[in-house]
Order: C-alpha cells, then structure tokens, then sequence
C-alpha cells in the first residue's frame, strides 16, 4: 500500500508539473498575442479542466505532505522527549544504586554535561580541590577510572536491547553470529 501511495502522490506532482508548464506556455503566447493551433477554443474548456484538477490536486497533494510533515515533527518531539526522560531517569537510578549524597550527584550531572572542575566549583561556589574529591568519590562508587568510563555507563545502558528496536537488534545479532 505504501508503494501505490507513493506512485499516486508522483503522479500527482507530475501532473501538476505539466499543468504549471501547460498554464505558463500558454500566458506567455497569450501575452505575445500568439494564439497556437492546441488553443482551439473546442478544447480550451478540457484543457482548463485538466489544469484545474491539475491545480487542486497540487494543492491537496501539498496539504497532505505538509500534515505529514507535522505528524513526523511531532512524533520526532515525543521520542526526544521520552528519551530525556528515559536518560534522566537511567541517571537517577545508577545515582541511588552508587549511593551519592546530593552534592556528589550535582557534581556528576555536571561531569556528564563536560563541564571543568573550574567550572563545576564556580557553579557550586565551592573550590577545586573540594571538585576534584567528590568526582574521585564518585568514581570509586561507579567502578570506573575517568569521566569518559562514567559516561559510557549512561550510554551503555541506554543501548541495552529495551530502547533498541528489534530489528536493529536483530540485524546486530545476526552480524555477531557471522563473526563467531
């Protein structure tokens, strides 16, 4: 189905093409003051038919494609928005399975956005050294040696076969398969 829907919306435009190309041959002979032999006035009334059915269906199809258009953008909005959500609430979780009081949390959110240690103190009007002891306190609780390891513990979990479509898996499984 999806395929005769996309080979009537091409002869839709197609046919608008040849209408918006058959209207302006004809306003420019108009406008020349040449009236060609395929303007015999007999067929002038199935030729303005044919560029009004032309016209309206330019129309329509332009309707259709700019619902579409919105329909996407706004499923696009609803994944984004899921995947926050879905992220801030990985974040939570690995923040409550670690342990980390409150300031560590607010210091490893701002290790995750790539923030600098200087940073991270100005924000938190703390001082460097006071950073740099809650990121290695973070560290040791995560299991991990840098910022790059806490990052890629985020990831490696949003990556996990719950947020990833079947098919993709699919498709991974039968290449890992190949490779053993």
């Amino acid at each position: 189905m999806r395929t005769r829907g996309t080979i009537a919306l091409w002869a839709i435009a197609a046919l608008q093409a040849i209408v918006a190309i058959f209207f302006s041959v004809c306003f420019l002979l108009d406008a020349i003051g040449l009236e060609p032999e395929f303007l015999i006035w007999q067929s002038h009334e199935y030729q303005q038919t044919i560029l009004a059915i032309g016209l309206n269906l330019g129309v329509a199809l332009g309707w259709i494609a700019l619902r579409m258009s919105l329909h996407r953008a706004r499923l696009a909005e609803e994944k984004m928005r899921k995947c926050t959500s879905e992220f801030s609430q990985l974040i939570a979780e690995h923040f409550h399975k670690w342990r980390l009081t409150s300031a560590e949390k607010d210091v490893a959110l701002f290790l995750t956005k790539g923030l600098s240690t200087r940073d991270i103190a100005g924000l938190r009007g703390t001082s460097e050294g006071t950073i740099k002891a809650q990121t290695n306190a973070i560290y040791r609780k995560a299991g991990v040696a840098g910022r790059t390891q806490l990052l890629s513990t985020f990831i490696e979990d949003l990556m996990d076969d719950v947020l990833i479509p079947a098919e993709v898996r699919d498709d991974t499984r039968v290449h890992v398969d190949d490779a053993a």
